[in-house]
Order: structure tokens, then sequence, then C-alpha cells
């Protein structure tokens, strides 16, 4: 091997047992904090935003620097085609205003809302859907799952409706993600006689109910503990939502729990 690359049997041995260079350790240190920034973004930074977080966090070091460490080690940015231009997909989303705006509710079952969030197992991420009734702040149906997509949302609908069976027309509220605006879904509230709302362009605030449960739950019940498994989440979830729909005191509801807030209202 050393004739066929013309080197000396002494230059190829200092070679392979020299030290890593300085430059080499550094590079191994940056690869790490990019890796942890990359992974707590839950794998959707690219070198840009990469490089922004090191630079709050003090870090001096080059866009490309960074960009060539991403590539050689396969850190890619998570993309979504759902906003690439399709004449069927705009004139759908063109279509679906906020309908809750300057809606007056007064009682359960008349506009619900839906979200969904990320949850970390492990390494892995997980997604749960969500329903919630605007009025009371109870929440009717959610879902855990390893895939973000229309299964998830529509099985935590339909666990919403087997729970309330409402009489009346509701108006379902969500974000414009591909999720609420698949065919099935859409099709699935008009068989239910549910009218689709969604939130303006730009404007989170418009699902700010859902927001505020995400939040909540977080911080109650997620943050700062450790789940081995994806069945020790999926108990987590349940025993807050109980704990969230009976018991939890909500300032907007005269801290009272949603549970009792319905009592109230029935009374």
């Amino acid at each position: 091997m050393c004739r066929v690359y013309g080197v000396t049997r002494a230059g190829y041995y200092a070679w392979k047992h020299r030290k890593p260079s300085a430059r080499q350790k550094e590079e191994e240190r940056l690869l790490k904090e990019i890796a942890a920034i990359h992974e707590k973004s839950g794998y959707t930074y690219g070198s840009p935003r990469v490089h922004a977080a090191l630079q709050h966090q003090g870090r001096k070091v080059s866009k490309k620097r960074i960009a060539r460490l991403m590539r050689e080690n396969g850190m890619k940015a998570r993309s979504a085609n759902l906003y690439a231009a399709h004449a069927a997909n705009h004139a759908f989303f063109q279509s679906v205003p906020n309908r809750t705006l300057g809606v007056m509710i007064d009682g359960p079952d008349q506009v619900w809302v839906g979200d969904i969030t990320y949850l970390k197992v492990g390494n892995q991420w997980r997604y749960m859907a969500t329903v919630m009734d605007k009025y009371t702040r109870q929440i009717l149906g959610w879902c855990l799952g390893k895939r973000k997509g229309v299964k998830l949302t529509l099985l935590a609908l339909n666990r919403a409706v087997a729970k309330r069976r409402p009489k009346g027309r509701v108006i379902f509220h969500s974000d414009r993600g591909i999720e609420y605006a698949a065919h099935a879904f859409r099709d699935r509230l008009k068989a239910l006689g549910y009218i689709q709302s969604m939130n303006r362009p730009g404007k989170m605030t418009d699902n700010a109910h859902m927001e505020s449960f995400f939040h909540s739950f977080k911080s109650d019940a997620y943050h700062g503990f450790t789940f081995s498994g994806e069945q020790q989440l999926r108990k987590q979830i349940r025993a807050y939502i109980e704990f969230y729909n009976q018991e939890r005191l909500h300032s907007a509801l005269g801290y009272q729990s949603p549970a009792a807030f319905e009592l109230g209202l029935a009374a």
C-alpha cells in the first residue's frame, strides 16, 4: 500500500498514530453543540438558524463552517411542501376563513378547537392531537401517535364526537396545517354537519385556547419528566387531562374546573 501511494512505511505509521489536531478537536466540540441545537429544535433548524442559536450562546463561528459540518454529518432541516404552489390547496385555504371571529358563544358544543403538539419519548418524537370545547375549556378528545397526519387528527375528532354527540352545528377551528386541510378530515366534518374554520395567515393567536392548554400541560406534567416509553407518556397525558378537566382551576371560568363549570351551566 505504501508503494502504491508513494509514501514511506515510517511516514504511514507516523500518520496513523498522530493525535487529533487542535482544529479537529474544536470541530468535534462544535459538532456536538450543533447536534444538540438541531435536536432541541425538533430537527427543524437548518444551518442559518443553528448559526443564530450559536451566536446567542456567544459562539463565534462562520455560517459556511456550520453548513459544511451539518452537510457532512447528514443534518438537514425538516421541510414540508404544504405551501408549494398548488392551485387546489390555494383555493381551499382561501375559502376557509376564521369563522370564530365576532361569534358570541354562550354554551358548550358551539365552537371546538383543535391543534397538534410535539412530545419527546427517549430520542424519538411523538405527536398529540387534541380537541377542546372553547366555551368550557373541557378537553373532549385526544390522540397520541408516531406520525403527524390526518389519521391522528381524525381519531382525536372522532373521540370528541363519541364523548359529546352534540345536537347543534359545531364550528371546528384549527390552524392551517395539512392534517386539518386533508380531504378525509374535511369530508368527516361535512358528514357531521360541522363548519370548518382556520387561523388567518400568520395569526397564531387565533387558536390561543389550544396553545394555552399545551403550555399548561408541558409546564405541569411534561418538562422535567423523563419518559422511557410511549406507554408511560400516554399514562401521563391521560392522568393530566383527567386532572385538567375535573380539578384544575381556570381563572377564565371563575376559578372553577371545566367539569364544575359545565355542571353549573346545567343547573
